[in-house]
């Protein structure tokens, strides 16, 4: 196999392996937290989750949704299951 095919072969590898593996750690990363850590944070886990699997279908949405799922909206939750409510994370937005 001559060396471009190889290199070739692996770039188109990591153009869909990469997108898929973000949405998948979005995916189960989601998947883990537990229900009440979502309804502190005021967010829908089950939304979420289906956002994600539906993005899975393509390459670039995918990305996006995993990616704001992972920068914006896992923090909320993870705040949520730490026993932080949704109205003190605002108030100490607003206060900064």
């Amino acid at each position: 196999m001559p060396w471009g095919d190889l290199l070739s072969t692996t770039i188109g590898l990591a153009v869909f392996a990469v997108p898929l593996g973000v949405s998948l750690w979005a995916l189960l990363d989601a998947a883990r937290r537990p229900q009440w850590a979502w309804s502190l944070a005021e967010r829908n886990q089950a939304l979420w989750m289906a956002m994600i699997l539906l993005g899975m279908l393509s390459v670039v949405l995918g990305l996006v949704i995993s990616g704001w799922y992972l920068f914006r909206v896992r923090p909320t939750v993870v705040a949520g299951e730490a026993g932080v409510p949704a109205e003190r994370r605002r108030h100490r937005t607003d206060e900064s």
